[in-house]
């Protein structure tokens, strides 16, 4: 059975969206295109 006391004290609330949107912009993560370009830039300087 579910205990709601437990629940209810493991619970918190979900961020606003202008929170959530803070939270993702200032994540600083790197993706697919940030690599691409990084090998491309270095591909650039052998030349």
């Amino acid at each position: 059975m579910i205990n709601f006391e437990e629940e209810i004290a493991k619970f918190q609330p979900s961020l606003e969206v202008d929170q959530a949107e803070e939270a993702i912009y200032n994540n600083d993560l790197t993706d697919a295109t940030d690599i691409i370009k990084e090998i491309l830039k270095e591909k650039k300087d052998l030349k």
